[in-house]
């Protein structure tokens, strides 16, 4: 690795100079293959993404007990760049995994150095990329779901450790399992003959939609471009290789194509106290437009999303910055707006897709104190 590649991994968002691109921006291309200012090349690349994805999962399957955690080696970014990998492990699963397999490799004789060497790798974690909600609300509650019951303190050490890894794992597992527990959530939302706007790429409505068109269901799907990284070209091609109809949309056609959809269905980076989400830019002047035509809103989001923030409107939030190619030259003193995402307020949202259930927003608050206490 070069010296600059390597300190942009440790410091992915340096505070000086123009606002830094977000360290999930700035990987995004190694670990999904999104960003492209080719379009042909990029819609070449998507089309090969399911026939490879089945070998990376073989691969997967046969490298998961050889994580640098297994064996106590390696640090909490290292076990975390190893899971996020993966082609399904979102960043905040990975997150998680990276914690647990910290309690394993621990060498703490006490359940206080324990803890404390954990929030140090939670406190790592998600400096990694400040900007990163998912990955804050991952470590978060991971850290409240392993530690949260006082009577460990009660217990032998090594008995403690025990329950520790436990609960660590089982944590793991219920996080990459709540896609596929979404997805079954959702069927009942899909009907045949129905026409869906999607936003974008995101796994979980990729896997909504995935489960939908294996049970034979009738339906299309309209995919805005998903500017600038152009996202919704994945989305489409992945699509049309499940024979989905598919008919990719420029973002600023939305309106234009709200009269042939039935719902609208998007992923979400947050889920936030209020029941609104934060989500990659766009998806607010969709809602928009949906509510103002009576079109339902659905949002596909993990628990493990569910973050403690109260965002009043769209600049009360930590930004996060993208890279904008136009593919001419921006003239000087031109500003350009790079911010990689917007809050949608719950008001024009109809249900939230959950792994907990299917939730109005107005319960979103409840099932956080739930997730917290």
């Amino acid at each position: 690795m070069e010296p600059d590649a390597a300190a942009a991994a440790q410091n992915p968002n340096p505070s000086t100079g123009p606002p830094a691109i977000s360290a999930y921006y700035q990987t995004r291309a190694e670990h999904h293959a999104v960003v492209s200012s080719d379009w042909l090349a990029h819609a070449a690349a998507a089309a090969s993404l399911p026939s490879s994805d089945a070998a990376d999962a073989a691969a997967d399957a046969a490298t998961s007990l050889l994580s640098p955690g297994s064996n106590g080696g390696g640090g909490v970014i290292e076990e975390f760049n190893f899971w996020r990998r993966k082609p399904e492990a979102a960043e905040a699963v990975a997150a998680i995994m990276a914690l647990a397999a910290v309690i394993r490799s621990s060498r703490a004789t006490t359940m206080m150095e324990l803890e404390i060497e954990l929030k140090k790798a939670s406190d790592k974690l998600k400096s990694w990329d400040a900007t990163s909600i998912s990955l804050s609300a991952a470590c978060d509650l991971f850290m409240r779901f392993v530690t949260r019951t006082s009577h460990l303190e009660h217990e032998k050490f090594d008995a403690a450790k025990s329950r520790l890894i436990e609960r660590g794992e089982k944590f793991g597992e219920i996080s990459l399992k709540a896609r596929k527990t979404i997805a079954m959530l959702s069927q009942d939302f899909i009907s045949d003959g129905c026409t869906i706007l999607v936003h974008g790429y995101s796994r979980v409505v990729l896997e909504v939609l995935k489960l939908a068109a294996s049970n034979r269901k009738l339906f299309r799907v309209l995919c805005t471009e998903g500017r600038p990284d152009r996202t919704g070209l994945r989305m489409s091609n992945e699509l049309a290789a499940l024979g989905i109809p598919v008919k990719v949309l420029i973002d600023s056609a939305v309106a234009y194509s709200m009269d042939e959809v039935d719902m609208v269905f998007v992923g979400a980076d947050g889920v936030v106290e209020s029941g609104g989400i934060i989500n990659m830019m766009g998806t607010y002047q969709i809602a928009l437009v949906a509510h103002s035509m009576n079109k339902p809103v659905y949002v596909a989001a993990e628990s493990y999303k569910f973050a403690r923030l109260y965002p009043l409107d769209q600049k009360d939030m930590t930004p996060a910055h993208r890279p904008i190619d136009f593919g001419v030259p921006i003239p000087l003193g031109v500003e350009v707006e790079t911010s990689a995402r917007d809050y949608t307020p719950p008001q024009y949202l109809t249900l939230l897709l959950t792994d907990l259930g299917v939730l109005t927003p107005s319960v979103v608050s409840d099932e956080l104190i739930q997730l917290y206490l």
